[in-house]
């Protein structure tokens, strides 16, 4: 009796550190994340109708599935009109069909909540999608996403809320491998210290998150919004600005971006949609 305890005991010990070990590299092993901006359900048709908007976002979603990324960000303007009900439901209705095994998050852009956005629209957009901001862990890093309405508009009780929580969410991140931000806005969009624009934010209020960005050592930020595709640095920071999945502005085509995440780096390609790769290839 005492020998099969002991058995036992042995064999528990030792699934234990397997099941460690597995945990452990697979925390270390690189994954990939899609991130989605601006489908923007009606833009194309000034909001007539979003029939182009459907396919162009089912293509996308077809992608997304046959991809299968870690989890899925959408970083603002899901529509055009933010009281046109068939817009939301139509947006609605096509996200419904990524795999569920797919997690998918939100941020608001000024589209879905206006700007300045008052309360009721960001408390619709809540009972829409669940929340106007979010942060989780992921295989040691951390992925926080903002309301960047509230940013941009510089309302200063709601701001200063949304500021306090993020500091205490980054404080939270330190020991992780990558801190990860989204945003709708990019903050700034060819150089930290560019003047203050409709596509960026203020450089009094830039300032002050782009200091607390480098106290805690932030990688990267996902922002939307342009319609274009944009990147610039501030310090070691990336301030990578992703052009739409519904209607361009620019030269850039309606796609995605993946991003492929290191546990010592992490890199980033956008791709129209159809250009997208039918696999992911890790280097």
């Amino acid at each position: 009796m005492k020998t099969y305890r002991l058995v036992s005991v042995l064999f528990f010990l030792l699934m234990t550190a397997i099941q460690g070990i597995s945990q452990e590299k697979n925390n270390s092993a690189p994954f990939f994340f899609i991130q989605v901006t601006d489908p923007q359900f009606g833009f194309f048709e000034s909001n007539k109708g979003f029939s182009k908007e459907t396919e162009l976002y089912e293509k996308a979603v077809s992608k997304i599935n046959n991809l299968h990324p870690d989890f899925v960000v959408i970083t603002g303007d899901l529509v055009n009109n933010k009281d046109d009900k068939s817009q939301i439901a139509e947006f609605k209705r096509i996200t419904a069909r990524i795999t569920p095994s797919i997690p998918v998050w939100y941020s608001p852009g000024n589209h879905d909540i206006g700007q300045p956005p008052a309360q009721k629209d960001i408390d619709a957009f809540i009972s829409e999608y669940g929340h106007d901001r979010f942060s989780f862990r992921h295989k040691n890093c951390t992925f926080i996403g903002l309301n960047s309405c509230l940013v941009k508009s510089g309302i200063s009780e709601p701001e200063q809320l949304q500021f306090e929580w993020l500091s205490k969410e980054l404080s939270n991140a330190e020991v992780m491998n990558h801190i990860i931000i989204f945003s709708h806005y990019p903050f700034f969009i060819k150089a930290f210290d560019e003047p203050e624009t409709y596509s960026n934010i203020s450089t009094e209020i830039r300032n002050r998150y782009l200091d607390l960005f480098k106290k805690f050592k932030v990688d990267a930020v996902y922002a939307g919004h342009l319609h274009n595709n944009e990147s610039a640095k501030y310090g070691q920071m990336e301030m990578v600005t992703t052009s739409a999945v519904g209607k361009p502005l620019a030269n850039a085509p309606s796609g995605l971006r993946i991003v492929k995440v290191y546990s010592n780096r992490i890199e980033s390609v956008y791709y129209s949609l159809d250009e997208l790769p039918e696999v992911i290839i890790y280097n």
